[in-house]
């Protein structure tokens, strides 16, 4: 989906491989609201599915398996599998590293709120640098790529437009 979208001019990074899109109540649970964080962290873990073929026929877990999976690594108490209590980029981190052992790098940014993908960058001397956003707000079924695209919850968002605000970023260190 992410290839779908032109660059703007400059150069340009992707991220490499395919992922399927992860957004609200896409599975049927209704997490409008709280559930922005595990979209993020969903989207993420198919793309390190489609990347790794020792992953086999391997699932993106559900909501609830990865509140299992944070409780089983002691991160979170019982009453949290169920809830409706969100995660953040540490929690993710934890989650990519208990099911693939995988390194990651957290790193703190300026400028930046709210949890979505980022599966590309761009940077040009007329427009400055942009990330290519894969948000995970959007509710419903969409009726095709191109719906999330002109809806924004795919696009070029120059770095400029996000509010001031501090904010964790999660690279997958993927070999």
């Amino acid at each position: 989906m992410h290839l779908a979208l032109p660059a703007p001019q400059g150069d340009t990074l992707y991220t490499r491989g395919h992922f399927k899109y992860f957004h609200y109540g896409c599975d049927g649970t209704l997490d409008t609201g709280w559930g922005c964080g595990y979209r993020t962290l969903q989207t993420a873990i198919s793309w390190i599915i489609n990347r790794r073929p020792s992953s086999g026929n391997q699932a993106v877990p559900s909501i609830r398996e990865i509140q299992r999976m944070l409780v089983n690594i002691g991160d979170k108490l019982p009453p949290f599998i169920d809830s409706r209590d969100w995660i953040g980029t540490l929690e993710e981190f934890y989650v990519i590293d208990y099911m693939f052992e995988l390194p990651c790098k957290i790193v703190h940014a300026q400028q930046l709120n709210s949890d979505r993908g980022i599966a590309g960058i761009n940077q040009s001397p007329a427009s400055g640098v942009s990330l290519l956003i894969v948000d995970p707000h959007f509710s419903g079924v969409p009726s095709s790529k191109q719906q999330l695209i002109d809806e924004g919850y795919v696009r070029w968002r120059p770095i400029s437009e996000f509010p001031e605000s501090a904010y964790n970023l999660c690279f997958i260190l993927q070999q």
